[in-house]
């Protein structure tokens, strides 16, 4: 009977924390939405990734394994992808176009790859050309490894800087234990490499015996928001925590971001991780969520289509099912609110070339956001 009791008492402490962490009383839903949400692509499950092409076509993925192409209202399948393992979270991911797109017709894709060391899977970047409704000249330029059966953390987020070299995430593959602070092993960093996957001369770990040497910073859980600063040129991402600590960091050359050894949340059961939030030689956050959100995508308005968002960040919450908005000021955030509210699973946002924002929502399709 005794024991009972005490089971019961463990039982309903967690109960209460589970209920502590659904209420955010920081987050505001707004009185009158300056805008509205059109329906333009339907019929999708997963539209994990998305980018743009120069005559406003959109590329979209599925992560069960297909590459779309829609314009003017049309549908087209891409062929030629490689061979994509779905397992878990991981699936076909991303996908970037190119900045010299119009000249090279090059696209690089994230996905879960079987090929290499290890049964299961891991992250793959892989470049081809679009030539009409085909892949060609397809080359892996990353394969993240040893692969693992394990489902969850691929990271697997895509993006360009000014100078035209292209960072990708991999989240920790649920080995917090060894690879986020490891150098020498791949997973839960962020990477930095040329558009042909040659590794910059002026890389952090170039030159150190053993590491990896396409890693650009590293102690990350899972990043599945990345995106350029418009206005700085940064590279800025956020990364889902455990329960509570999803954060918002500003990518840097060689930083150390904490995880496991210092994170803002706790255990999926409740039991703490660790006592540390901070410590010497790593990173804090500009931004945490507690309760998580479990974010998905990311992007900076810079549109004159939304004066009001001019320099938000917009990001996906799987976890509470809306888009949100989130103001800063020297880097801090000082206000957030719902859009989008009740949506569904925000997996993906972007900005056209245009200035319209697009959003994927899990079970629905792509959302084009249009102001009032």
């Amino acid at each position: 009977m005794k024991n009972c009791a005490i089971t019961l008492y463990f039982f309903v402490v967690l109960l209460l924390q589970a209920c502590a962490q659904t209420v955010d009383k920081s987050i505001k839903t707004p009185v009158k939405d300056l805008f509205s949400a059109e329906l333009v692509v339907s019929g999708l499950q997963n539209p994990w990734g998305m980018d743009f092409l120069p005559d406003g076509s959109i590329l979209v993925t599925e992560k069960a394994g297909e590459l779309f192409l829609y314009k003017d209202g049309s549908k087209k399948n891409i062929a030629g992808l490689p061979e994509i393992k779905v397992q878990g979270q991981g699936g076909l991911m991303d996908v970037e176009v190119h900045p010299n797109f119009a000249q090279n017709k090059f696209i690089y894709i994230s996905y879960a790859s079987s090929e290499g060391e290890g049964r299961g899977a891991n992250t793959a970047i892989m470049r081809a050309k679009l030539q009409g409704n085909k892949l060609t000249n397809q080359k892996v330029l990353y394969k993240a490894s040893p692969n693992t059966g394990r489902g969850q953390h691929f990271g697997s987020r895509l993006v360009f800087d000014d100078a035209g070299y292209l960072y990708f995430s991999v989240g920790d593959r649920g080995n917090r234990g060894e690879n986020p602070q490891d150098i020498t092993r791949d997973c839960g960093k962020v990477y930095r490499i040329k558009d042909d996957g040659s590794i910059p001369s002026d890389n952090p770990f170039v030159g150190k015996s053993g590491a990896k040497k396409a890693i650009w910073s590293y102690g990350h859980r899972n990043p599945q928001g990345l995106v350029k600063n418009p206005f700085t040129g940064e590279i800025w991402e956020h990364e889902h925590g455990p329960r509570g600590g999803d954060e918002i960091n500003i990518i840097q050359k060689g930083k150390n971001f904490g995880w496991p050894v210092i994170t803002y949340g706790i255990n999926y059961s409740g039991t703490k991780i660790t006592d540390e939030t901070a410590k010497d030689g790593m990173e804090q956050p500009i931004h945490y969520w507690v309760p998580s959100i479990a974010p998905s995508g990311m992007e900076f308005v810079s549109s004159e289509k939304y004066p009001e968002w001019k320099g938000n960040i917009l990001a996906g919450s799987l976890a509470f099912q809306y888009l949100e908005r989130l103001e800063l000021k020297d880097n801090k955030v000082v206000y957030r609110e719902k859009l989008m509210d009740g949506m569904g699973r925000v997996r993906s946002v972007k900005q056209a070339p245009d200035g319209y924002i697009y959003v994927g929502v899990e079970g629905k399709g792509i959302y084009k956001l249009l102001p009032k």
